[in-house]
């Protein structure tokens, strides 16, 4: 279940497939149509609405600068987006680092919040590969955290035994409800398999791959974690392709309270709104100084009520 932002970035390791530059600029156009669509918002109240279109509007330019240089010019969008992030107001300290893993800034404005403090615990749902696109390497590998690593595709699990010593990796396909059945779809294409049949085609690139489906068992994560002995989670990464408000409604966050959540936010509108709602509810806050720092994901901290 990998997003669009999971795939490598071309730059640091000189992808050149059509497909796969095509897949990662659609995020892009994605994420410029949303912030777009952000500043149009009429149902906020009006403080909450400037304070929305002003971010919007920062990430929109991020964006659109790179977006101008046209689709087959990959290389400058991804050039262009980094370079507007990397300039972002407020970019000091460990978010003035360069990034080692991950595609965009998940991994300084994780490291930002907890202040590089060592020997946490991470859950990573959607977690696909063991190091490269990966937000928590950087946890395990230079500060000492443990955790767990979930994904529908059992594809990953050797490599996150050899090169994960210190976490484990779980094969689920995480949702509302355990032990019922649920078909996946695995596609040939790179990052696209999906719950969603019309997704893992490709189809939002102009793309017709082919797909396997595959039979899986759901399990929540309540269940999940109750198995493992988990009781306190610090970090919860999360990227399920539009599968978040599902999984989020199998999550005890009250019970698991982890002090920071990194959430994909280029999703279907109607969901965003869903998943805010959700962590509203449960005493959770959007933190506003990352959106500058990273076009896709959103960032959320339990706040004192």
């Amino acid at each position: 279940m990998l997003s669009s932002h999971r795939l490598l970035e071309g730059r640091r390791i000189g992808l050149s497939d059509p497909i796969l530059q095509r897949r990662l600029l659609f995020t892009a156009m994605t994420a410029v149509a949303f912030a777009t669509a952000c500043t149009q918002e009429q149902d906020a109240p009006p403080a909450a609405m400037a304070e929305d279109a002003s971010i919007a509007a920062s990430r929109a330019s991020a964006l659109e600068a790179g977006a101008a240089a046209g689709q087959g010019d990959f290389q400058s969008v991804l050039d262009r987006v980094h370079e507007r992030t990397r300039n972002a107001d407020s970019r000091d300290g460990i978010l003035a680092e360069e990034r080692l893993y991950s595609n965009f800034n998940e991994e300084l404005i994780i490291r930002d919040f907890f202040q590089d403090r060592r020997e946490g615990f991470y859950l990573d749902v959607g977690c696909a590969g063991p190091i490269k696109g990966s937000n928590t390497y950087y946890l395990e590998k230079h500060l000492g955290w443990t955790g767990i690593g979930v994904d529908a595709l059992d594809g990953y699990a050797a490599a996150w035994k050899e090169m994960r010593p210190k976490s484990r990796f779980l094969r689920h396909l995480v949702s509302n409800r355990s032990d019922e059945s649920q078909t996946f779809f695995k596609s040939w294409g790179l990052g696209l398999s999906s719950t969603n049949r019309e997704w893992a085609t490709g189809k939002a690139f102009g793309e017709n791959f082919p797909t396997e489906e595959i039979e899986t068992t759901t399990i929540t994560l309540n269940d999940l974690l109750e198995r493992e002995g988990v009781t306190k989670i610090d970090l919860m990464s999360m990227d399920i392709e539009g599968h978040e408000s599902r999984a989020l409604a199998g999550f005890d966050i009250e019970r698991f309270q982890p002090e920071l959540v990194v959430i994909e936010g280029q999703i279907a509108k109607p969901k965003i709104q869903a998943i805010a709602s959700y962590f509203e509810w449960h005493g959770y806050a959007r933190i506003e100084k990352y959106r500058a720092f990273d076009i896709v994901n959103e960032y959320y901290q339990r706040v004192e009520r």
